[in-house]
């Protein structure tokens, strides 16, 4: 939909597709016994991924996952349905994933649910055997979801409550879409420990562990970042989305403090964080060592960067593992990431960790000056996401899950 359409225009428009899915989904009766259909296919499950950005994925950790995962359980024998928005080239099918392009409401709030409601109209008029939906935001919509007795499992990504960016009404929302998952879910995915153990103690629930899975990389492609204006191993590089749980403003100004030399790449911006912007903006002011580069769409020479990277610095804070962390492990950069549980579950012993704009200062220019020390902190970085982060590993645990759904199995807590 254009940004020409108001608010108001968009929800009638929202509900003039949405209603006659539901009517349809009505009028077919599309409740059928899931188990009897699958075991008619023998182990060939039909799986619905709802919930994000859809694929190719050109944007999130999300949609990244769907494509990595979606790809492989194509490739083991599966029906895989991926519902998309706000793609330029509406593609049937990718990697032998179906894809279903949906509109939605162009709006800081609503813009996911939205999307996730014509989704699951669609999911419910053209059945598949399992629903994963992705975000814990989407929840209020599982009900309908398990009213037509599609086993759904959600995974709920981190503490969105905890975000800076919601105010009071849209932080009770989360909390309250927390809690949703919980009771209509019947499977809660979680990707880090520390996730895991958050519902276990606020919700009294297990969870099936899935983790992320980290790109490899062996070196960094000189001649792309030469082109792009790069030197190998002498930039230190962030990848973010610009918003206050990132840490995006303390790291430039932990940089700006510091007597480092070689300049600092900001990747990233947001759609709606104007005010943060301008507040890293002003950080910056006249310092020439510090280029904000906007988004990088390029994915090779986004890889390039992390390869090639003298340090990656890694501000996310309550979003579990995180996929650009993870990358930056797979290309062996060495990384110096805010201290908090997140960040020191995945990285381990490879990692660096500030907690202020001070100790960041001290870290940069203390790495500076030992390079080869921090060549092989990267080096066991990216060791350690070839052995705990494959995506091989990732596909077959949702293969197993997606299994237990269909067969109507509790799934195994991991």
């Amino acid at each position: 939909m254009g940004d020409d359409y108001s608010l108001h225009t968009q929800v009638v428009l929202l509900f003039s597709i949405l209603l006659p899915e539901f009517a349809a989904m009505l009028i077919i009766g599309g409740f059928g016994n899931v188990k009897q259909a699958v075991h008619a296919r023998g182990s060939r499950v039909r799986i619905a991924m709802i919930g994000t950005r859809g694929v190719p994925a050109r944007y999130g950790g999300f949609e990244t996952a769907v494509e990595e995962i979606g790809s492989r359980l194509v490739a083991a024998g599966h029906q895989v349905r991926v519902y998309c928005r706000g793609a330029a080239d509406r593609q049937d099918e990718h990697k032998g994933m179906r894809l279903v392009h949906l509109p939605a409401l162009r709006h800081k709030v609503l813009e996911t649910l939205s999307h996730t409601a014509l989704s699951v109209g669609h999911l419910l008029a053209h059945r598949t055997d399992v629903a994963l939906v992705f975000n814990a935001a989407n929840s209020p919509l599982l009900p309908l979801i398990r009213a037509a007795r599609i086993p759904v499992a959600t995974h709920v990504d981190g503490l969105e409550w905890k975000r800076d960016k919601w105010s009071g009404v849209g932080r009770r929302y989360y909390l309250a879409a927390e809690r949703l998952s919980v009771r209509w879910s019947h499977a809660i995915i979680a990707d880090a420990r520390a996730i895991q153990d958050y519902y276990r103690k606020r919700y009294e629930i297990g969870s099936v562990l899935i983790s992320y899975g980290a790109p490899i990389q062996d070196g960094p492609n000189s001649d792309l970042l030469a082109q792009a204006g790069y030197e190998p191993g002498r930039f230190h590089l962030v990848v973010a989305r610009f918003e206050p749980e990132n840490h995006v403003a303390e790291i430039v100004e932990g940089y700006a403090r510091s007597r480092a030399e070689y300049p600092l790449v900001v990747v990233g911006s947001a759609p709606y964080a104007a005010e943060y912007t301008e507040r890293v903006r002003r950080i910056v002011g006249a310092d020439p060592r510090i280029r904000l580069v906007g988004g990088v769409w390029d994915q090779e020479l986004l890889d390039a960067m992390y390869a090639g990277c003298a340090s990656y610095l890694h501000g996310h804070s309550v979003g579990g593992t995180n996929p650009s962390l993870l990358r930056a492990m797979g290309a062996g950069a060495p990384v110096i990431a805010y201290d908090v549980v997140f960040n020191r579950e995945v990285l381990a012993e490879t990692g660096a960790f500030f907690s202020d704009e001070a100790s960041l200062a001290e870290t940069l220019e203390a790495a500076e000056k030992r390079r080869d020390q921090e060549a092989a902190r990267g080096a066991a970085a990216r060791e350690r996401a070839r052995t705990a982060y494959r995506w091989d590993d990732v596909a077959a645990r949702y293969e197993r899950l997606c299994h237990d759904l269909a067969a109507g199995r509790a799934p195994v807590e991991e």
